[in-house]
């Protein structure tokens, strides 16, 4: 097996057959690929679709789909190492319930731009926001010398140039990341003290980078990103606190680099609200 898709539910059955059903139709890859879905502890049906329609339509097209079925939710690092575990691919992209692709070749092209760049060990797509929106979600990380966050090209025009070239960058952000199976196992998956989530796929790419492998954003590959639908709205999940708590753990682990790396400025990192 070339690759393995790893992507949690949680509940948000509507969102989770759109995207999932979008995944399993709109990828286009020579090489045998698996989706491997880990459900969360989903009351709503998730599950039950996962073993019967998502499993069909993937059996037509000769891609397996796999469940792993929790019966609690036990938060997304936690959940994404079982995947990691279980994972027949020798590459792993972790692609969030609210993704689907623009790019249709996303699997083999993101595979082989990392192939292909010396040191790469990981890498990540253009996300944008899904039509009509037609703008920039996030284009890679950057953090700022205080260890403050700016997804880089956010609210820019989609074919925006300043994000159109392939470049090495600061941080990657899960909902969409590619990273080598050998390599994520010897660097222990991600880290469940940034339960239950929020901050996780920042710790595992500055370990990585820690180790001396770059993380690469390649803009010839775009994926459409629902932003915030896989944790809005989620019953006993306050995402602002998570945010807050898990934000101040990474920069209390990580401020020896990136307060000397050549991160954005502060006012680059102001959240900007995008208009759905």
């Amino acid at each position: 097996m070339k690759y393995s898709v790893i992507v949690l539910s949680f509940n948000k059955l509507a969102c989770t057959r759109y995207c999932l059903t979008r995944l399993v139709e709109d990828t286009e890859c020579p090489e045998p690929w698996e989706l491997l879905v880990v459900d969360n502890g989903s009351t709503d049906g998730s599950a039950e679709w996962c073993v019967s329609e998502l499993a069909e339509s993937g059996k037509t097209k000769g891609i397996p789909v796999r469940l792993i079925r929790l019966s609690e939710n036990i938060g997304c690092s936690k959940a994404r190492n079982l995947g990691i575990e279980s994972a027949e691919g020798e590459m792993l992209a972790f692609v969030d319930n609210d993704v689907f692709p623009c790019t249709k070749r996303w699997l083999p092209m993101l595979n082989e731009r990392l192939a292909s760049t010396k040191g790469c060990g990981m890498i990540g797509p253009k996300m944008l926001y899904p039509p009509p929106v037609n703008l920039i979600q996030c284009a890679g990380v950057g953090i700022s010398r205080r260890g403050h966050v700016c997804f880089r090209g956010r609210g820019e025009a989609a074919d925006s140039p300043a994000y159109n070239e392939t470049c090495e960058v600061q941080c990657l952000i899960s909902a969409c990341l590619m990273i080598p199976r050998d390599l994520i196992r010897k660097h222990g998956g991600f880290d469940p003290a940034f339960h239950p989530v929020q901050f996780e796929d920042f710790d595992l790419v500055y370990r990585l980078r820690e180790q001396g492998y770059k993380a690469i954003y390649e803009p010839a590959v775009s994926m459409y990103h629902d932003e915030s639908t896989t944790t809005a709205g989620s019953a006993n999940l306050n995402n602002a606190v998570n945010v807050i708590r898990n934000g101040l753990l990474f920069q209390k682990r990580w401020h020896r680099l990136f307060s000397t790396e050549n991160g954005p400025a502060e006012e680059e990192c102001r959240w900007k609200k995008i208009p759905r």
